[in-house]
């Protein structure tokens, strides 16, 4: 798939353990903003993972196809626990330079530590979705303009819902309705003690 010069991509890689109404949120949203959004489950080399990375991509992709929006493209091929591997994937796959790399507001701090972070700043836009709790501190901002990284705030403000606190909910509130039955069959994330 070829996409054309002007459209703007989304890439937005999660560990999705397990994928949240948080997730289902932003790529609602990003499929209005965006020509297209690429999303993939990831390993996250600074987290420890519940579920192994077949299974989250399986919750990812059972998301997306509940979803039914031609604009949200499912892509596990260009996952990599490196983001420079997965931007350079995309783009080769897309033949897209306008890509811009989708992070919460909880994580953007992170990426200074990153590896091959000189780089990814070279090759992407950020565009960076405010998590409630999480504002973006002035410290934050000001190493991004120091780096001269290119960024974009949204106006999109997601609920403070992560994969961790599904984790250790006691019901399924906060999980799309569409992974449900598959997260009873395989008995995942059974420690947490998830109950109806």
């Amino acid at each position: 798939m070829k996409f054309n010069k002007k459209q703007r991509i989304a890439i937005f890689g999660t560990s999705a353990d397990p994928p949240t109404i948080g997730h289902k949120k932003i790529l609602i949203e990003l499929s209005k903003i965006y020509s297209f959004t690429i999303t993939y489950a990831s390993n996250n080399p600074q987290k420890k993972h519940e579920e192994d990375i077949s299974m989250r991509s399986l919750l990812l992709k059972t998301l997306i196809e509940d979803l039914n929006n031609p604009k949200i493209i499912f892509n596990q091929k260009i996952s990599s626990q490196w983001a420079i591997q997965s931007i350079k994937k995309c783009k080769n796959i897309y033949e897209s330079n306008n890509l811009d790399f989708v992070i919460g507001s909880d994580l953007i701090g992170e990426i200074f530590s990153w590896k091959n972070f000189d780089k990814i700043i070279r090759e992407v836009t950020f565009f960076i979705i405010k998590r409630e709790g999480y504002p973006i501190e002035s410290n934050t901002l000001k190493m991004l303009e120091n780096y001269k990284v290119n960024f974009e705030i949204s106006s999109l403000n997601i609920p403070n819902i992560s994969s961790s606190m599904v984790r250790l909910n006691t019901n399924y509130s906060n999980l799309p309705k569409s992974l449900i039955d598959i997260i009873k069959t395989n008995n995942l994330y059974v420690s947490t003690k998830l109950v109806e």
